[in-house]
């Protein structure tokens, strides 16, 4: 198995900018996944290991596009209508099994192979619709101004054989998997999911169902992050609610590394006495903090975990729900498609016009909640969510995704285009 490379994630100084920070860690983050086989129907979401070439052509013929009359096009009159005697039936699957000669119309369905021509000669090279022609006795009249090759589909144009139609690294989509199927294939070769292991830390926190006492709360992070994981194809470890005893986290740690690719938490890794993952990774390898110029989330940990000649990262993730989840998506998601071997690893904006004015500090990234509606001409307008704090979960439930304001900005007025990061490209 493939391993982090040494201190992958050492970084200090002053406060860093989102885009310095993807660009050192992407820099040195690696696939660390096998590669295995799998069938088609089991690859929706998988990472594609090894470039796809096509051994046939598709379409593997020439053949219809339409229901009509396959002709030779040499026979139409460019003047006046042309009268054809109709000389045989093709339809899908079911070729008509002889070649044709000038001055035959075949009745023709869609996806039916066009008929070879007599003795080498070209056979008919056009088709005209069953709509635009009539029936008198057993010809067809069709009418002028036709073009050559109109509603033939030729050998191939969809794909070339010897072509690579899927490339290592695509996070294969239905319609990747249905190319596959149309050049004939059952399987592909897909990296391994990423094995991930999550966990909580905090005796404030109880398991949703449980009944609460004084001072304790919900454990609702590790349910995010598990779902965020998932939606990426991730095999997720949830190791629960640990107890904040150090040697407890060290345990459970050094037991994880040895079967999980990553692991991850939020909150709880700061240098108070009652945090103790920082302890107990810096005694398995190390820990950085990470303080990035962003809004919400500054504090991220970064670490790696020794296991069995192995470095496994570790992610501590802010505790506050938003700050979680937003410095998942902008950086944990990309870290992690990385090291399941993807090679889109940055997600998708849309230039929206927002509704609202907002001030921020220059040199520092924000995200601002909203939901999207459309204004009276149609154009996509997002609407701030009401309140800011990044203890609010709710207000992740309520907009549609973030808008990004970058470093530069201080100043935002309402009717300004921005871009938007919708929840649904984040899959």
């Amino acid at each position: 198995m493939a391993q982090l490379t040494d201190d992958c994630f050492a970084a200090g100084g002053p406060l860093m900018t989102l885009g310095d920070a993807l660009d050192l860690l992407l820099g040195k983050l690696i696939t660390v996944v096998e590669t295995e086989q799998q069938a088609l129907d089991r690859c929706v979401d998988r990472i594609l290991a090894a470039p796809v070439v096509a051994p046939i052509d598709v379409p593997p013929h020439d053949n219809s596009a339409v229901d009509g009359y396959a002709v030779h096009f040499e026979d139409l009159k460019s003047d006046g209508e042309t009268r054809l005697l109709v000389t045989g039936r093709a339809a899908a699957g079911h070729p008509l099994g002889r070649p044709v000669k000038r001055g035959e119309a075949i009745r023709i369905f869609t996806g039916a192979v066009m008929p070879a021509g007599v003795g080498g000669a070209p056979g008919p090279d056009t088709v005209m619709m069953q709509e635009d022609c009539r029936l008198d006795g057993p010809e067809v009249v069709i009418r002028p101004g036709i073009k050559r090759g109109a509603n033939r589909r030729k050998v191939g144009e969809d794909v070339r054989a010897g072509s690579e139609i899927l490339g290592p690294g695509l996070r294969l989509r239905p319609q990747d998997v249905g190319l596959a199927a149309a050049i004939g294939l059952t399987q592909l070769a897909v990296q391994r999911p990423l094995r991930v292991a999550v966990f909580s830390t905090g005796d404030e926190l109880v398991e949703p169902g449980s009944a609460l006492a004084d001072g304790q709360v919900y454990d609702s992070n590790r349910h995010t992050l598990r779902a965020l994981l998932g939606q990426l194809g991730a095999a997720v470890t949830d190791l629960g609610i640990l107890p904040d005893r150090r040697e407890v986290i060290r345990l459970s740690l050094a037991v994880a590394a040895q079967q999980h690719d990553l692991l991850m938490s939020s909150g709880g890794v700061s240098s108070g006495e009652e945090d103790h993952v920082k302890a107990a990774v810096e005694a398995l390898g190390r820990l950085h903090f990470w303080r990035l110029a962003i809004k919400p989330g500054r504090p991220i940990a970064m670490g790696q975990v020794n296991a069995d000649g192995r470095r496994v990262p570790f992610i501590g993730l802010p505790g506050n729900p938003v700050a979680a989840m937003v410095t998942f998506l902008r950086l944990a998601r990309p870290m992690i498609l990385r090291m399941m071997g993807a090679r889109d690893l940055a997600p998708t904006f849309f230039r929206v016009r927002a509704d609202f004015d907002h001030r921020k500090k220059r040199d520092r990234r924000e995200w601002v909640r909203a939901s999207l509606t459309t204004d009276a001409a149609g154009v996509l307008i997002a609407r701030k969510f009401p309140r800011e704090g990044a203890g609010i979960l709710s207000s992740l439930v309520q907009s549609d995704g973030l808008v990004e304001l970058p470093e530069e900005i201080t100043q935002l007025a309402a009717g300004s285009m921005v871009d938007f990061l919708p929840f649904s490209e984040l899959r």
